[in-house]
């Protein structure tokens, strides 16, 4: 990757009511600028370009994800932003089914797929594949490159993805589980790996990428062989708005109490619960912690919730491996939460963890990541701080060099 420090790529994540894009260095991991769209489709839609330093913001009422894209590449185009050096344009995919292992180049068959993927991701894939073809309706000379947040779980065993279901609910609807935060997870187990001093290919870790969504991951000498999530990402930890594990019939239960649709009370598990529903309160785990702290009880319970399910969920991502040489704790709430990651070491105790209060305080950032104390006999904990636009940036540069090409904007 060293060898071409100064090619940049384009990373583009179209969200369901949002779109972030970057132009990125992929040399040194620096954004020089970075887009977004918000409320997508709605009367207040609008874009802010950031210059680093210099901001532009334009209101879009009611523009789409495709009209979206169009307008921040021209006002891109038009302000000069656009990098001479640019070689490769990169997408981020939310559900590459079993179609796609690993990121690949983009041509009618691949968006064709990721299409054919949209029931199990509706409210994302159709926006990926849109987004995709505006970027090379705009970038026609440039290679594309799909990189999918499923992919890096395509390495999990049958015994880890089958539901226990009827078998023909896999065979003929792909009923199965997929997982998500795959490139995060990916990324930060490498680092990880660096920072242990041990080869990728020997380190057995658990990464827990913990946002408004949340996963853990079960890394076995570099690949996933367990995760959280599942069909959707709705299964497994409690996340900010979503409930994770729950009792499959507690929605026929909730829809005979209150009369509610099963789709009512889908929204509700996913845009209601989690942090959110306990607390009563907010999402934002920052906002919740300092209401504990305050004395609100039903924060309180959120943050201990949080913390209880992930460690169980910790200990359960053991089972894939035959050892764990680190815990690793990244994404905004796993990267700056320092009481989460404490309380959740507590759960931990049969791990016997000895957390280091003044290295855990300072987010590891003085010591090579690492929250635990030195030659402790116990679990090493760790933070490691994500970048997955890095990581699509480089697999995009990956193919350029397939292609033996550097690329440049025309």
């Amino acid at each position: 990757m060293n060898s071409h420090p100064q090619l940049e790529v384009l990373i583009i994540n179209c969200g369901s009511s949002s779109l972030k894009y970057a132009w990125l260095d992929v040399g040194s991991g620096i954004a020089k600028a970075k887009g977004l769209a918000e409320r997508i489709g709605e009367a207040g839609a609008n874009i802010r370009l950031d210059l680093g330093g210099t901001v532009i913001e334009k209101a879009i009422p009611g523009a789409d994800h495709g009209a979206a894209l169009r307008e921040l590449v021209d006002l891109c185009w038009s302000t000069g932003a656009v990098p001479a050096n640019l070689c490769a344009v990169g997408h981020r995919v939310v559900h590459g089914g079993e179609y796609f292992r690993e990121p690949c180049l983009v041509d009618a068959g691949v968006i064709t797929k990721i299409e054919a993927c949209a029931e199990l991701a509706p409210l994302h894939n159709p926006a990926n594949a849109l987004g995709i073809r505006i970027a090379m309706e705009r970038f026609p000379t440039l290679p594309h490159v799909a990189v999918f947040d499923t992919a890096f779980h395509q390495t999990m065993p049958k015994r880890a993805y089958i539901y226990g279901v009827p078998y023909t609910w896999y065979t003929q609807f792909m009923a199965r589980r997929y997982g998500f935060h795959g490139t995060s997870h990916q990324f930060v187990a490498n680092e990880a790996a660096r920072l242990l001093g041990r080869p990728i290919d020997d380190c057995q870790l658990v990464t827990a990428h913990l946002g408004n969504g949340c996963s853990v991951c079960a890394v076995r000498n570099g690949q996933s062989v367990e995760t959280s999530m599942g069909l959707t990402p709705s299964e497994g930890l409690v996340m900010g708005t979503r409930s994770g594990d729950i009792d499959p019939n507690l929605t026929e239960f909730i829809a005979g109490k209150t009369g509610k649709s099963s789709h009512e009370i889908t929204e509700m598990i996913n845009r209601k619960s989690g942090l959110l529903g306990i607390s009563e309160l907010s999402n934002d785990m920052r906002t919740l912690v300092a209401a504990a702290h305050a004395g609100h009880e039903q924060a309180a319970l959120a943050i201990d919730v949080f913390c209880y399910r992930l460690a169980r969920h910790v200990l359960g991502m053991c089972a894939g491996l035959d050892r764990i040489d680190a815990l690793v704790f990244t994404g905004g709430i796993g990267e700056h939460c320092v009481e989460v990651r404490a309380k959740t070491l507590q759960y931990l105790a049969f791990l016997r963890p000895e957390i280091d209060d003044a290295r855990n305080a300072a987010h590891g950032r003085e010591s090579h990541g690492w929250i635990t104390r030195d030659h402790a006999a116990g679990l090493v904990a760790l933070v490691v701080p994500t970048n997955e636009e890095w990581m699509i940036g480089r697999f995009a540069l990956q193919h350029c060099e397939k292609l033996g090409r550097d690329g440049a904007a025309k």
